[in-house]
């Protein structure tokens, strides 16, 4: 089954940009994703092509008109029905890697790239859109956001990465970072390939790499490694073993 990916986007010659290349080109010319940019424009009534206009109660910039995206979005829910619809903004929920796999499991996505002040609030309350975000930063649209969000559903279609293994040790993949990679030579500027990864034995190897990955989590990402220990210590039920309380 081929994955859908509706872009609903005032520029969509961005698209597919640069998911045309490496993986996710090959993917996209093997008929395993479809990427279908729809141009917002067009579903402006005005002979200006009018999308936006300026902020109810004053202030700065212009925001996205609920009827004219709205219009575009009911277009691509008749297009390719039943595919979740989801809108970049920065007031979104942060992307994770279980979301990912979720929608990267199901028939495709629609996504809607805003751009000046964002989107009209009732057209997200109206057609119940989920709000994502991909960082605590402003970007000038969506589209990055987007093309952010298609690239990492897109890797995890199958045959996409080669062996389904690929991705199984990948930071985020567990709860924790990645551990550290490296390869020939074995002495390059004075620094050396630590010796355990050429022992030949998988046993020491697997469990150096499972303890950089807690240092390296513990140290870099204290948010990531506090869930993915609170997750550890709690049963399937969400209850606490009487020991664990009391570390």
């Amino acid at each position: 089954m081929t994955f859908i990916a509706q872009v609903l986007t005032l520029y969509p010659e961005m698209f597919p940009g640069p998911l045309g290349l490496s993986i996710a080109g090959r993917a996209l010319n093997e008929g395993r994703w479809r990427c279908d940019p729809l141009q917002i424009r067009d579903f402006a009534t005005d002979r200006h092509r009018s999308v936006d206009d300026t902020p109810a109660g004053g202030g700065a910039g212009m925001v996205l008109r609920a009827d004219v995206v709205a219009r575009a979005v009911d277009h691509a829910a008749s297009a390719a029905p039943g595919l979740p619809l989801l809108a970049m903004t920065p007031r979104g929920v942060p992307l994770s890697q279980e979301r990912v796999r979720a929608l990267a499991a199901g028939p495709g996505l629609t996504v809607l790239c805003g751009r000046f002040e964002g989107f009209d609030e009732r057209l997200l309350e109206a057609r119940g859109i989920e709000q994502v975000s991909i960082g605590d930063y402003i970007l000038s649209g969506g589209e990055m956001g987007a093309l952010v969000l298609l690239d990492a559903c897109v890797r995890l279609l199958p045959g996409v990465m080669g062996a389904p293994s690929s991705g199984d040790d990948e930071s985020f993949e567990s709860g924790l970072l990645e551990y550290p990679h490296y390869t020939r030579p074995y002495e390059w500027e004075g620094r050396t390939i630590p010796e355990v990864l050429r022992s030949g034995d998988h046993a020491k190897i697997a469990a150096w790499r499972k303890s950089k990955a807690e240092i390296d989590t513990r140290l870099r990402r204290p948010d990531l490694w506090e869930r993915h220990e609170g997750a550890r210590v709690r049963s399937p039920s969400g209850a606490r073993h009487d020991e664990d309380l009391k570390t």
